[in-house]
């Protein structure tokens, strides 16, 4: 049944599922959603720090009344900093997928989602994914199964087998 790589990120972490079946269907239902391998981004971290310890906000009015905005640099700076993020993502999907994963779903919050399209699209060109624009991270693997399963995108699990 690991037919699924699942990935469930946000621009801090990501993390790889595939589904896989009961070893114990007479006690236990299936398929679960099983994690894989969990990636951290270094740099969003980095970034948090350095925008707290930043005292500059908004703008910045010099002696005529001109406005500087600091956000436009920081907002560029996060989309790298996410695009990195997800290039790396989609680099362990691809070795995720060399093992005879063929579905590949991508849940994440817009933004990232936009981010990961691309990256997919240059890595895994030909590869069919589904994608789902939530941010699921905080949830465990069985709340995300069910929340995929209700969305018909992956498959439920099934009563255990009397």
């Amino acid at each position: 049944m690991n037919q699924y790589c699942v990935v469930v990120a946000n621009g801090k972490n990501a993390r790889f599922f595939t589904l896989e079946d009961s070893d114990s269907p007479e006690i236990e239902s299936g398929p679960n959603l099983v994690k894989l391998k969990e990636l951290s981004n270094p740099e969003h971290s980095k970034n948090q720090e350095k925008q707290s310890t930043d005292s500059k906000s908004g703008g910045n009015r010099g002696h005529g009344g001109q406005s500087h905005g600091y956000d436009d640099h920081r907002s560029k700076h996060e989309d790298n900093i996410e695009r990195r993020f997800a290039n790396a993502i989609a680099d362990e999907c691809k070795r995720f997928h060399q093992n005879k994963n063929s579905h590949v779903v991508l849940v994440s919050q817009k933004r990232m989602l936009g981010h990961l399209r691309s990256a997919m699209e240059s890595r895994l060109g030909h590869i069919k994914t589904q994608e789902l624009a939530k941010d699921l991270c905080k949830l465990n693997a069985h709340d995300i199964h069910l929340h995929l399963a209700k969305e018909q995108i992956i498959p439920r699990r099934r009563p255990p087998s009397l």
